[in-house]
């Protein structure tokens, strides 16, 4: 049976998963934990052994003084097999200086095995430790050391190592359960500090950068640095700082490719408007009567201005780069209000917002937007604009300019949003829209066209709730 696609997203989502650097921080972090682990379980086996036989010592030696206690330096067989029990060897012999005193049973068992506590080494004691926990129980081995009471006691006992083997393991599985814990809560730490402190901000970036990859024109994808001052956060803000960058070389490359395609209109518009001007001039230069130039000078003077607003937002267009965004909260009604009461025109506004309607985003840009907007439809013959803003439970608010003008030209609505293609009527440069769309853009939202006809016209302005400076 083939795999489904579901199937195979998840074989796939595994295999990356597997070859992330998630998976190889876990691995490489679990290994090195247990390593240290079975460094500190070897050492601890080993000293532990040592130890179990160094109390074997001594209370070898202890058994050994009864002796001492005895009349003749003797003792029943009774009390010998006794001592030896208790002790839990099956010999046991002590010399020390000027005399040798011995415990024997009556058949001491073969020796398999000895070990030489007097001088013992870090490694051999390891290896030992290992050998002993891997041995057979049935081993009988004969261990000579120093008294721990008396280094010039020589003692040897003869014992079966079946009882420091099950101790060994017993020891040795509880240093295991413990190492596994201590490994499992380490490596889940450092797993974790390494995923918040290093794995989440590289996925951050590289997510952040596949983002601006697809639209590096949009602003609102450009990285956000935080606040950390280490190497991660200056990998932040260097990525930052590219990609403003080419955000920037990038508009600018537009504007001048824009600007390409507009010289022979620009070339039509002057040329339009400087033969007014040079009429206008002549018959000046020809009037002798003080009522006729000052009738003819306003004429000259207002073809003179359009020249150079038109030259000044063909220049301002080329060279701008969106201002940096002012983020505050400010009540809209009063900025509409403000704009209303600063419009040149014949026009009514009508704003359905809220007094209290509170937005989060640049007051200077979206005083700037709406003023384009309404001036747009001033020119193209509005008498009435609706303004309304919905969208107070979701994430975007929807600012709607609806006009009663008689609709965008078919060529218009084609270009819309094209530099100096867009303008619907004659000596305009269609840059107000596409300044308002960049600085709404630069917010991470968006404007556009919802509908025109010969009923009106209706924009839309996207614009998040929160926005990140």
């Amino acid at each position: 049976m083939s795999d489904t696609p579901s199937t195979i997203d998840r074989k796939a989502q595994n295999t990356n998963w597997f070859r992330s650097l998630s998976a190889r921080l876990l691995v490489l972090t679990v290994s090195f934990v247990m390593l240290s682990e079975f460094l500190i379980f070897a050492p601890s086996v080993a000293n532990f052994r040592l130890n179990w036989l160094h109390e074997k010592l001594n209370a070898a030696h202890l058994a050994v003084l009864t002796l001492d206690a005895a009349p003749d330096g003797m003792v029943s067989k009774e009390m010998e097999s006794t001592l030896l029990t208790h002790v839990g060897v099956n010999s046991i012999a002590v010399k020390r200086v000027g005399m040798r005193q011995a415990m024997l049973n009556d058949m001491p068992p073969s020796v398999d095995e000895s070990f030489d506590l007097r001088d013992p080494m870090f490694f051999p004691l390891i290896f030992d430790a290992f050998q002993t926990f891997a041995s057979e129980n049935g081993k009988v081995i004969r261990v000579v050391g120093f008294s721990p009471h008396d280094k010039r006691t020589e003692i040897e006992i003869i014992l079966s190592q079946h009882p420091l083997v099950e101790e060994i393991h017993a020891f040795g599985w509880r240093i295991v359960a413990l190492s596994l814990f201590i490994s499992i809560i380490t490596a889940g730490l450092v797993y974790l500090s390494l995923q918040w402190f290093l794995v989440r901000p590289m996925r951050k970036l590289t997510s952040n950068m596949v983002q601006f990859a697809e639209n590096p024109e949009d602003e609102s994808r450009i990285m956000i640095p935080g606040s950390r001052r280490d190497e991660v956060g200056k990998a932040q803000q260097e990525l930052s700082g590219l990609q403003r960058n080419l955000h920037n070389l990038l508009k600018q490359k537009e504007h001048l490719a824009a600007l390409g395609t507009a010289v022979a209109k620009i070339n039509h518009d002057l040329r339009g408007i400087l033969s007014t001007a040079l009429v206008v001039s002549d018959r000046l230069e020809t009037s002798d009567d003080p009522k006729e130039v000052r009738k003819i000078a306003p004429a000259l003077i207002s073809a003179i201005d359009r020249a150079v607003n038109l030259c000044s937002q063909t220049l301002n267009f080329v060279g701008q780069e969106t201002p940096p965004i002012n983020v505050t909260k400010f009540c809209l009604a009063p900025v509409i209000q403000e704009i209303s009461e600063g419009i040149k025109g014949d026009i009514r506004i009508l704003s359905e917002i809220k007094q209290n309607r509170e937005l989060e985003a640049d007051r200077d840009h979206i005083f700037r937007v709406i003023t384009n907007l309404i001036q747009n439809s001033v020119q193209a013959g509005a008498e009435t604009i609706r303004i309304t803003l919905e969208g107070e439970d979701q994430d975007f608010w929807l600012l709607d300019l609806e006009d009663d003008g008689p609709g965008l030209p078919p060529r218009a609505e084609k270009n819309l949003f094209k530099p100096f293609q867009s303008s619907a009527r004659s000596g305009g440069t269609g840059l107000g829209l596409v300044t308002a769309r960049e600085l709404i853009r630069a917010h991470g939202g968006d404007l556009w066209l919802l509908e025109t006809s010969e009923k009106g016209t209706v924009f839309r302005i996207h614009l998040p709730h929160h926005i990140h400076n």
